[in-house]
């Protein structure tokens, strides 16, 4: 019997994402364009959307506690289309769609920490040839990061995005926690792209089977 066959390929050990240069340059490619896009519609945002430019003072932030209505001046939104996008200015205190309130700390280091679970998640669980992952990844890197951008600079973060405003649950349903829209929430592209990143991840996950980290495989 040959000895290759059960010896290891020494090309195929060291084809680690962690040393592949196209699977880093799709990561930062994407995390960078992500974040720019996020932080530039932040700013367009605060900009236009009201009748003037709305600044961001911290101080008046942290001094306003979880009460941030005071802090963005009363304006109309800005529909985009009827019942599918309008824009509207607000301070969240918290997390994702306002949980949270008031923990912005815990947040911060909370996100530092999933900052440094996708690397890993990066490095160890994928294989230089997901593409599909690595823009994943990229994306939730991207939205992680446009957040606590917002947490450290301003001590809240900047929404503005508001999808199908005033459009009802049917048949009178209504949440358990109240509330009849669909969606009540006013969020930002940090959002949409920590979204979409993870429902990417998750289908990838299931489509490849992939729980673990993928061992490395020998030609035969």
């Amino acid at each position: 019997m040959n000895d290759t066959l059960s010896k290891p390929d020494p090309a195929a050990e060291a084809a680690t994402t962690w040393r592949d240069r196209a699977a880093w340059r799709t990561l930062i490619i994407v995390t960078v364009l992500g974040l720019v896009s996020d932080l530039a519609s932040k700013v367009a945002a605060f900009q236009w959307i009201a009748d003037a430019p709305v600044g961001i003072d911290r101080q008046k932030v942290l001094a306003a506690g979880t009460d941030l209505e005071s802090v963005v001046p009363l304006h109309d939104a800005k529909v985009v289309l009827a019942n599918v996008l309008e824009l509207k200015l607000l301070l969240n205190p918290g997390a994702v769609f306002g949980m949270g309130a008031g923990k912005r700390w815990i947040f911060v280091i909370f996100t530092a920490f999933a900052i440094g679970f996708a690397l890993w998640m990066f490095a160890k669980w994928t294989r230089p040839k997901d593409r599909v992952a690595h823009v994943a990844i990229g994306l939730v890197l991207a939205g992680g990061l446009g957040n606590l951008y917002d947490r450290v600079m301003y001590a809240c973060v900047r929404d503005f995005l508001h999808p199908l405003p005033n459009v009802k649950l049917p048949f009178g349903w209504q949440y358990p926690w109240g509330g009849t829209e669909i969606w009540p929430y006013v969020s930002n592209i940090a959002d949409l792209w920590l979204i979409v990143g993870i429902l990417v991840l998750v289908i990838h996950t299931l489509r490849s089977g992939k729980h673990t980290h993928p061992p490395h495989t020998t030609e035969a």
